[in-house]
């Protein structure tokens, strides 16, 4: 898949609570941070979309040629049509009121009597880069999802795109996903194009995984790739010095002299690492307990394939999977309010890609990716 090997890091911030706004589209959490280039600046917008998804059918009608329309038999049709919706209406308004009369005496709060009737599918689209730029996004939607859903009553609906990348921050944000698990809510996982290494580990944490039939899925594994530049030096008579401290400080390194030894330990720890990665997988989906050698050499398949596999639940695109909701679930998107993006902005950004492009092709010794 092209997985450039990366630095292995470590990413530690605090999903803060921050400042609520109203704006039009939905509510705005604010992390606090009044520091523009703060990577914790981020803020969060909630919009509803079962409009998008119920109002289609009224729009087409609107614009839909009737022809028919002024003949007496389809207008008598229509009444009848009209009085049997309206009897339906009243039927379920006597029935949602005997409910309310029941829940009342019960001593519901009236909050949870709207949460159990409406329950939420919050959903969040992640797009996963080779180093999960987008990790501080990714807490603060969990967290929201955690702090506000009610376990046992609603979901939780990621639709994941990622190829995978460096072992830590994927690791960080599979780790993110069982926080929803433990809280009781439902996690839905949604793939329409990728997930795979990192991407599946996240993937693999949901209760159920659909998947669009092209998906590409699955590529358990890890990869390192480096460079080593010694026998240009000794030809240029170029002398380089590495001092370590701590006999496996460094296996194998750029500039340094690869041995055996080295070679093995550096093997040693992709194999640990592979190890923690099936195990991962098959403790988040215990039917691939058995299976977990034959589904975790690397490879990838499509979807059509991986559910033959057990890697994934259902053959469905994520649009499929929203429509099915809408009728009974209040779909709440949880998305980063872009900001509009100044001079100074665009040189932070062009500062931030030439960063990456030189850690991507200066590779050290500790670059691992999953894959």
């Amino acid at each position: 898949l092209g997985c450039c090997s990366c630095c292995f890091s470590f990413v530690a911030a605090c999903a803060d609570c921050g400042n609520v706004d109203g704006e039009a589209g939905g509510l705005l959490f604010g992390s606090g941070s009044h520091d523009e280039n703060d990577p914790r600046n981020v803020k969060i917008q909630i919009r509803r979309l079962n409009d998008r998804y119920q109002n289609a059918e009224t729009a087409l009608n609107s614009v839909h040629l009737n022809v028919v329309g002024n003949m007496k038999e389809i207008k008598e049709a229509q009444k009848k049509e009209e009085k049997a919706r309206k009897e339906d209406d009243k039927r379920k308004q006597s029935e949602l009121e005997e409910r309310v009369r029941n829940d009342l005496e019960m001593g519901l709060t009236t909050q949870n009597m709207r949460r159990n009737y409406r329950p939420i599918a919050f959903l969040v689209h992640f797009h996963g880069d080779v180093m999960l730029s987008n990790m501080e996004l990714l807490r603060r939607q969990v967290s929201i999802i955690v702090n506000c859903g009610r376990g046992g009553v609603d979901r939780a609906v990621f639709v994941i795109t990622s190829p995978g990348g460096a072992v830590s921050p994927y690791g960080l944000a599979a780790s993110q996903l069982v926080r929803i698990r433990e809280a009781g809510i439902q996690l839905i996982v949604c793939v329409d194009t990728v997930a795979a290494s990192g991407g599946y580990m996240m993937a693999s944490v949901g209760d159920t995984i659909c998947a669009a039939p092209f998906a590409i899925i699955g590529s358990i594994g890890v990869v390192t790739q480096i460079p080593n530049f010694q026998k240009f030096l000794n030809k240029h008579d170029i002398d380089a010095y590495l001092f370590t401290a701590g006999e496996h400080k460094r296996t194998v390194d750029v500039i340094g002299t690869v041995t055996e030894e080295g070679k093995a330990k550096l093997q040693e720890e992709l194999d640990a690492m592979h190890r923690a990665f099936k195990d991962h997988v098959a403790l988040a989906r215990p039917a691939l307990k058995d299976t977990i050698e034959e589904v975790a050499t690397g490879e990838y398949w499509m979807a059509v394939q991986a559910k033959k596999l057990g890697l994934v639940d259902e053959i469905m695109t994520s649009d499929k999977y929203l429509e099915s909701l809408c009728q009974e679930n209040e779909i709440l998107e949880i998305m980063e309010k872009q900001r509009r993006k100044g001079a100074l902005s665009m040189v932070h950004g062009m500062v931030g890609a030439m960063k990456e492009l030189m850690i991507e092709g200066i590779t050290s010794p500790s670059h691992r990716s999953v894959q």
